[in-house]
C-alpha cells in the first residue's frame, strides 16, 4: 500500500533532477519504489544502477561489459549491451558494472540526456539491510553515493533494516513503500532548505529501522535523529556539533538499538567515509532542524 507522502513533505520543496543508483541492482524493488515516490513528489528521476546485485563492492569501478547471462530477475536477456534501459520507461537504466561506475555513468551520460546537464542531487538505495559504522567502507550503496559527492553532486545514501532481495515485479512489500516515502521526505527537506543542498565534499548516510506489520508500519511512525557513522573514541574523537544538549552525537549503532521507530542521519566525508567535522554537521543540522529530533 502507499501512504499520503504529501502529508510528510515540506511545503516549500521544489522539483529537482535526481540520479538514482544502488548496489542491489536496477530491478530490485526498493529502487523502483523510490523512483515512483520521488517522481510522485514532482522530481525528475533517472535510475542508473547495476545490472546485477553488486552488494559489498565498495567504491570499486570497472568498464561496463556486455551481459554474458541475464540481468537480475531476468530483467534483461543474456547478450544484452553493457548499458541499457527499460523499453517502456527509458528513465530506468542499468550498467553492467559496479555501483560507483553506475553512478558515474548516470552523472556523465544519463543526466545530460534527460536533464540537459548534471543532476541537482544523487541518491542511492534504499539498500536491502542497514549500512552502519564500518559497513560503509564495503557498501556499494555508500560507494555510489561518495562517488557522486566527490564529483560535486550533493548525495544521500538510504538503507533499511528490513527486507530481502525482491524483484520489481513481485508483490511489493510494505517496508519498501515505507522506506521510499521516508527517503522522499528527507530528500524534500534537503531541497526545501535551498542551495547549496549539502556542504561540499560530504554525503548523508541514512539508515531506517525495522518495519513490521505491528510496529513501525507507517512512515509517520518514524523520527529522524542526527547521528555519527563511527563510534567515537573517548578523549580522541573531536566534538560533534552541539545538539540535544550534548557535544557528542549518538552513533548509528546506538540509534539502531534504541527502542522505537528511528532513522539515523549521519554526515560523512566523501573522501574517506569517515565522519565530517562539527562545522559540516552543523550545516546539515541547520538544514534539517525541523525534521530532526533527539534520541531519548
Amino acid at each position: 500500500m502507499r501512504f499520503d507522502i504529501l502529508a510528510l513533505l515540506p511545503l516549500a520543496a521544489q522539483a529537482v533532477n535526481i540520479i538514482s543508483s544502488n548496489d542491489d541492482g536496477w530491478a530490485e524493488v526498493n529502487i523502483r519504489a523510490m523512483f515512483e515516490s520521488l517522481g510522485g513528489a514532482g522530481h525528475s528521476v533517472v535510475v542508473s544502477a547495476p545490472a546485477e546485485n553488486q552488494s559489498g563492492t565498495g567504491s570499486r569501478q570497472k568498464t561496463p561489459t556486455n551481459l554474458t547471462e541475464p540481468c537480475e530477475f531476468n530483467s534483461c536477456p543474456s547478450g544484452s549491451p553493457a548499458v541499457g534501459y527499460n523499453a517502456s520507461e527509458p528513465r530506468l537504466g542499468y550498467v553492467n558494472s559496479y555501483p560507483a561506475t553506475s553512478m558515474k555513468y548516470g552523472i556523465e551520460s544519463r543526466a545530460p540526456e534527460f536533464f540537459d546537464g548534471p543532476p541537482d542531487l544523487a541518491v542511492a538505495g534504499p539498500n536491502v539491510g542497514n549500512n552502519i559504522g564500518v559497513a560503509v567502507y564495503f557498501s556499494g550503496t555508500a560507494g555510489a553515493t561518495t562517488y557522486a559527492a566527490s564529483a560535486g553532486i550533493p548525495a544521500i545514501a538510504f538503507s533499511g533494516a528490513t527486507g530481502s532481495q525482491t524483484s520489481w515485479n513481485a508483490s511489493r512489500p510494505n517496508y519498501s513503500d515505507v522506506y521510499a516515502d521516508l527517503a522522499t521526505n528527507l530528500t524534500n527537506h534537503v531541497v526545501a532548505a535551498g542551495k547549496p543542498y549539502l556542504p561540499d565534499g560530504i554525503w548523508l548516510n541514512v539508515n531506517f529501522g525495522s518495519v513490521s506489520d505491528s510496529e513501525c508500519s507507517n512512515p509517520q511512525d518514524f523520527s529522524f535523529v542526527l547521528s555519527r557513522i563511527h563510534v567515537a573514541v573517548p578523549l580522541i574523537t573531536p566534538h560533534d556539533v552541539t545538539t540535544c544538549g550534548d557535544t557528542r552525537l549518538p552513533s548509528e549503532i546506538e540509534v539502531s538499538l534504541a527502542s522505537g521507530c528511528w532513522a539515523s542521519v549521519s554526515v560523512g566525508l566523501a573522501s574517506s567515509k569517515s565522519d565530517a567535522n562539527e562545522t559540516m554537521q552543523g550545516g546539515v543540522l541547520q538544514k534539517l532542524g525541523n525534521l530532526l529530533t533527539c534520541l531519548p
